[in-house]
């Protein structure tokens, strides 16, 4: 992975945020980041290879839904003061 390709999942999450913001369902925030991710593969990473490019999208995409999900998540069960034990 080259260095620029490390800053595609922030952009996904801060994307689907604003699309949030604009009146997108919490519940299709995951399949609004697999989108953006495949569109990223397809016309930006791999613009040759289609197949690639969708394989790698779904892959950045679920990581951002997983990435947000995970830290949201994290951060609910501190301030519950849960430890998870």
């Amino acid at each position: 992975m080259q260095l620029n390709e490390t800053i595609i999942v922030p952009v996904i999450i801060a994307i689907v945020e604003l699309i949030k913001g604009l009146g997108l369902p919490r519940k299709f925030s995951a399949i609004a980041a697999v989108i953006l991710g495949i569109g990223i593969g397809i016309f930006y990473l791999h613009p040759m290879d289609i197949k690639y490019g969708i394989f790698e999208g779904i892959v950045f995409g679920l990581t951002a839904a997983g990435l947000y999900s995970g830290t949201k998540n994290t951060i609910q069960q501190m301030r519950n003061g849960h430890n998870g034990n």
